[in-house]
């Protein structure tokens, strides 16, 4: 009899071990994402179409349906930071790629000896603080005593090619025509490292064979690029732009640092999550700025589905 029961005990246990042990391992992780991922998500669809001014209390929301909706979308301000946001998401995203593929070229070619120090050196802006970051080159393109000018300045003295840079100092962050292309510029000079090293994995996970058969056939280097490597480099574009896109419409912290929060000059600089953040912040209306936030989900899903399309296995890449 205690020989059964001490067995009953033990493939009890074990039958617990077996069925529930799994779950109880794997449970943090779904806590954690229904705690700080789902509800969070759940919660600001439903703020959405409530009035609710914050620190008053949840007690003191107020359905309004889909107002918030339709002031966003009747507010001119709303308008020209989406705007503002998709021209910095191309002046800062197309740059980006246009000189990565080539630095990814040449390291996985010329520069194969140096392929690490490369690699580090340009991934190093990815990793470094974008607080840092910002106020270094908030100092650079200071008015007047900013190193930029300074340049230009030297550049302009210089016999033959002077003629190319403006004589007078450029007030980057004070005048509208300057904000963006400077706001660019930061992003541009933080992210090209991180599209270069996805190009670069892309690059040498090609494998070496169908360059070497493509030669004995005869084919020229414009011919093994056009039918071999950028084909199955499509996929690694797809991954690259899709991060670029949603980065891009995503834009606050570089904006907010250099333009002190204010937008710049003619509110240039001024992009969504920013707008989001002053309504939230500055005009305590919660409700608009969830709703704002939900608008945005739809503009990026809009253009990550186009971006499938032209990179995905229905777009371009399956037509070869």
């Amino acid at each position: 009899m205690l020989a059964r029961s001490t067995s009953a005990r033990r493939g009890g246990w074990s039958g617990f071990q077996r069925r529930y042990a799994p779950y109880i391992f794997i449970s943090p992780f779904f806590i954690l994402f229904l705690v700080f991922g789902l509800f969070p998500i759940l919660f600001n669809a439903y703020l959405s179409f409530q009035q609710w001014q914050p620190g008053t209390g949840l007690g003191a929301m107020k359905f309004v349906g889909l107002r918030n909706y339709t002031d966003n979308l009747t507010d001119p301000t709303f308008w020209q930071s989406l705007k503002n946001t998709a021209v910095l998401a191309v002046l800062s995203g197309l740059p980006q790629h246009l000189i990565a593929i080539p630095v990814a070229f040449a390291v996985a070619g010329v520069l194969r000896r140096m392929q690490h120090l490369v690699t580090a050196v340009y991934f190093l802006p990815y990793i470094t603080s974008i607080v840092a970051i910002s106020v270094i080159f908030f100092t650079l393109f200071s008015w007047q005593y900013g190193v930029i000018n300074a340049a230009l300045s030297a550049l302009h003295h210089l016999p033959l090619i002077g003629g190319l840079f403006p004589a007078d100092r450029i007030n980057w962050l004070g005048e509208k025509a300057y904000v963006q292309p400077a706001i660019a510029l930061v992003v541009i000079w933080r992210y090209t490292g991180w599209n270069m090293l996805l190009y670069l994995s892309g690059l040498q996970a090609i494998p070496k064979e169908l360059y070497e058969a493509a030669a004995v056939d005869g084919a020229t280097g414009w011919q093994s690029f056009r039918f071999i490597t950028l084909p199955l480099l499509r996929p690694i574009m797809f991954v690259a732009v899709t991060l670029s896109l949603i980065g891009g419409l995503q834009l606050f912290e570089e904006p907010f640092i250099l333009t002190n929060g204010t937008g710049g000059a003619g509110q240039a600089g001024l992009t969504t999550i920013m707008y989001m953040y002053r309504t939230y912040t500055s005009y305590s209306d919660a409700g608009v700025a969830a709703a704002m936030s939900w608008l945005l989900f739809v503009v990026i899903g809009a253009l990550t589905l186009l971006n499938n399309r032209l990179f995905g296995r229905s777009g371009l890449a399956g037509r070869d």
